[in-house]
Protein backbone atom coordinates (compact mmCIF):
# COMPACT_ATOMS: atom_id res chain seq x y z
CA UNK A 1 0.00 0.00 0.00
CA UNK A 2 1.37 3.52 -0.61
CA UNK A 3 2.69 5.55 1.80
CA UNK A 4 0.31 8.41 0.71
CA UNK A 5 -3.15 6.38 0.79
CA UNK A 6 -2.17 5.25 4.19
CA UNK A 7 -1.50 8.64 5.56
CA UNK A 8 -4.59 10.23 4.19
CA UNK A 9 -6.08 7.33 5.56
CA UNK A 10 -5.35 8.25 9.26
CA UNK A 11 -5.21 12.47 8.27
CA UNK A 12 -8.99 11.31 7.32
CA UNK A 13 -9.27 9.12 10.70
CA UNK A 14 -8.40 12.15 12.93
CA UNK A 15 -9.20 14.93 10.95
CA UNK A 16 -13.07 13.95 10.83
CA UNK A 17 -13.87 13.57 14.94
CA UNK A 18 -12.13 16.48 15.46
CA UNK A 19 -14.35 18.73 12.72
CA UNK A 20 -17.74 17.14 14.26
CA UNK A 21 -16.31 17.64 17.67
CA UNK A 22 -15.78 21.34 16.77
CA UNK A 23 -18.72 21.72 15.19
CA UNK A 24 -20.67 20.26 17.75
CA UNK A 25 -18.83 22.66 21.00
CA UNK A 26 -18.85 26.02 19.32
CA UNK A 27 -20.97 28.41 20.78
CA UNK A 28 -22.02 30.48 17.11
CA UNK A 29 -23.63 28.59 14.91
CA UNK A 30 -23.46 29.16 11.08
CA UNK A 31 -26.38 31.45 9.82
CA UNK A 32 -28.98 30.24 7.41
CA UNK A 33 -31.87 31.26 5.97
CA UNK A 34 -34.84 29.09 6.59
CA UNK A 35 -35.03 25.92 8.61
CA UNK A 36 -34.43 23.21 6.26
CA UNK A 37 -32.11 22.10 8.72
CA UNK A 38 -34.43 20.91 10.68
CA UNK A 39 -35.11 18.07 8.44
CA UNK A 40 -31.81 16.74 8.68
CA UNK A 41 -31.74 14.48 11.94
CA UNK A 42 -34.64 12.67 9.52
CA UNK A 43 -32.49 12.56 6.81
CA UNK A 44 -29.63 11.35 8.67
CA UNK A 45 -31.71 8.92 10.50
CA UNK A 46 -32.74 7.74 7.18
CA UNK A 47 -29.41 7.31 5.69
CA UNK A 48 -28.43 5.06 8.97
CA UNK A 49 -31.11 2.76 7.92
CA UNK A 50 -30.65 2.03 4.74
CA UNK A 51 -26.88 2.05 5.22
CA UNK A 52 -27.55 -0.98 7.70
CA UNK A 53 -30.20 -2.84 5.20
CA UNK A 54 -27.23 -2.68 2.77
CA UNK A 55 -24.41 -3.54 5.26
CA UNK A 56 -26.54 -7.17 5.91
CA UNK A 57 -27.69 -7.22 2.39
CA UNK A 58 -23.99 -7.32 1.35
CA UNK A 59 -22.46 -9.29 3.85
CA UNK A 60 -25.98 -11.81 2.62
CA UNK A 61 -24.12 -11.43 -1.08
CA UNK A 62 -21.07 -12.33 -0.75
CA UNK A 63 -22.17 -15.27 1.91
CA UNK A 64 -23.69 -16.24 -1.42
CA UNK A 65 -20.57 -15.82 -3.67
CA UNK A 66 -22.48 -13.11 -5.78
CA UNK A 67 -19.65 -10.64 -5.60
CA UNK A 68 -21.24 -8.07 -7.89
CA UNK A 69 -24.09 -7.75 -5.56
CA UNK A 70 -21.59 -7.23 -2.71
CA UNK A 71 -19.44 -4.75 -4.17
CA UNK A 72 -22.70 -2.77 -5.42
CA UNK A 73 -24.16 -3.07 -1.68
CA UNK A 74 -21.23 -2.01 -0.03
CA UNK A 75 -19.95 0.45 -2.01
CA UNK A 76 -23.53 2.17 -1.86
CA UNK A 77 -23.62 1.59 2.07
CA UNK A 78 -20.17 3.77 1.74
CA UNK A 79 -21.51 6.26 -0.85
CA UNK A 80 -24.41 6.85 2.05
CA UNK A 81 -22.01 6.63 4.53
CA UNK A 82 -20.65 9.64 3.18
CA UNK A 83 -23.27 11.48 2.43
CA UNK A 84 -24.57 11.26 6.52
CA UNK A 85 -21.26 12.93 7.14
CA UNK A 86 -21.93 15.65 4.92
CA UNK A 87 -25.57 16.04 6.11
CA UNK A 88 -24.39 15.45 9.67
CA UNK A 89 -21.81 18.29 9.80
CA UNK A 90 -24.25 21.14 7.85
CA UNK A 91 -26.64 19.85 10.51
CA UNK A 92 -23.85 20.47 13.80
CA UNK A 93 -22.86 23.72 12.20
CA UNK A 94 -26.01 25.08 11.88
CA UNK A 95 -28.52 24.03 14.35
CA UNK A 96 -27.97 23.45 18.81
CA UNK A 97 -28.03 20.58 19.59
CA UNK A 98 -31.16 18.58 20.64
CA UNK A 99 -30.84 17.70 24.26
CA UNK A 100 -32.38 14.43 25.11
CA UNK A 101 -35.61 14.70 27.89
CA UNK A 102 -35.48 18.67 26.79
CA UNK A 103 -39.96 18.32 26.72
CA UNK A 104 -40.26 22.33 26.30
CA UNK A 105 -37.91 22.05 23.92
CA UNK A 106 -36.15 25.21 25.38
CA UNK A 107 -32.04 23.61 25.05
CA UNK A 108 -32.27 23.16 28.93
CA UNK A 109 -32.53 19.89 31.02
CA UNK A 110 -35.02 21.52 33.68
CA UNK A 111 -34.45 18.66 36.90
CA UNK A 112 -38.18 18.51 36.52
CA UNK A 113 -37.24 17.03 32.81
CA UNK A 114 -34.45 15.25 34.02
CA UNK A 115 -37.13 13.44 36.77
CA UNK A 116 -39.35 12.41 34.35
CA UNK A 117 -36.93 10.54 31.42
CA UNK A 118 -33.84 9.17 33.96
CA UNK A 119 -34.66 5.99 33.18
CA UNK A 120 -34.47 6.29 29.43
CA UNK A 121 -31.82 9.09 29.13
CA UNK A 122 -29.61 6.99 30.85
CA UNK A 123 -29.83 4.05 28.22
CA UNK A 124 -30.17 6.92 25.63
CA UNK A 125 -26.91 8.12 26.94
CA UNK A 126 -24.84 4.83 26.91
CA UNK A 127 -26.14 3.78 23.40
CA UNK A 128 -25.12 7.15 22.53
CA UNK A 129 -21.99 7.13 23.74
CA UNK A 130 -20.78 3.54 22.44
CA UNK A 131 -21.87 4.35 19.40
CA UNK A 132 -20.00 7.69 18.81
CA UNK A 133 -16.57 5.37 20.28
CA UNK A 134 -17.39 2.94 18.04
CA UNK A 135 -18.12 5.28 15.03
CA UNK A 136 -14.92 7.18 15.62
CA UNK A 137 -12.64 3.54 16.00
CA UNK A 138 -14.27 2.16 12.85
CA UNK A 139 -13.36 5.44 10.34
CA UNK A 140 -9.76 4.02 9.28
CA UNK A 141 -11.17 0.21 9.25
CA UNK A 142 -14.04 1.24 6.72
CA UNK A 143 -11.23 3.59 4.48
CA UNK A 144 -9.03 0.45 4.67
CA UNK A 145 -11.23 -2.28 4.06
CA UNK A 146 -12.90 -0.11 0.91
CA UNK A 147 -9.09 0.78 -0.44
CA UNK A 148 -8.18 -3.19 -0.41
CA UNK A 149 -11.81 -3.82 -2.05
CA UNK A 150 -11.21 -1.39 -4.38
CA UNK A 151 -7.13 -2.45 -5.03
CA UNK A 152 -8.40 -6.17 -5.62
CA UNK A 153 -6.48 -7.06 -2.29
CA UNK A 154 -9.04 -9.35 -1.02
CA UNK A 155 -6.53 -11.39 1.35
CA UNK A 156 -6.38 -8.17 3.21
CA UNK A 157 -9.68 -7.07 2.45
CA UNK A 158 -11.38 -10.42 4.01
CA UNK A 159 -8.65 -9.73 6.94
CA UNK A 160 -10.45 -6.45 7.89
CA UNK A 161 -13.52 -6.77 7.45
CA UNK A 162 -14.18 -9.61 9.88
CA UNK A 163 -14.07 -7.12 12.75
CA UNK A 164 -15.01 -3.53 10.65
CA UNK A 165 -18.12 -5.09 9.42
CA UNK A 166 -20.03 -5.74 13.05
CA UNK A 167 -18.46 -2.74 14.05
CA UNK A 168 -20.02 -0.45 11.22
CA UNK A 169 -23.27 -2.16 11.69
CA UNK A 170 -23.62 -1.23 15.23
CA UNK A 171 -22.57 2.34 14.63
CA UNK A 172 -25.35 2.31 11.80
CA UNK A 173 -27.72 0.21 13.87
CA UNK A 174 -26.95 2.56 17.23
CA UNK A 175 -27.07 5.54 14.96
CA UNK A 176 -30.92 4.77 14.14
CA UNK A 177 -32.17 3.58 17.78
CA UNK A 178 -30.44 7.36 18.64
CA UNK A 179 -32.36 9.32 16.18
CA UNK A 180 -35.51 7.14 17.28
CA UNK A 181 -34.96 7.99 20.79
CA UNK A 182 -34.28 11.83 20.22
CA UNK A 183 -36.75 12.56 17.97
CA UNK A 184 -39.78 12.99 20.40
CA UNK A 185 -37.59 16.26 21.28
CA UNK A 186 -36.51 17.89 17.93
Amino acid sequence: MSRNIQYTILILSVLIPLIVAFLLFIPEKVSISGDWNSMLPHVNGSLNTITSLLLVFGFLMIKRKNKEMHKRAMSLAFMLGVLFLISYLIYHSTAVSTVFGDLDKDGILSEQEATMVEGSRMVYLIILLTHILLAIIVVPFVLFAFYYALTEKIDKHKKIVRFTLPIWLYVSITGVVVYLLIKPYY
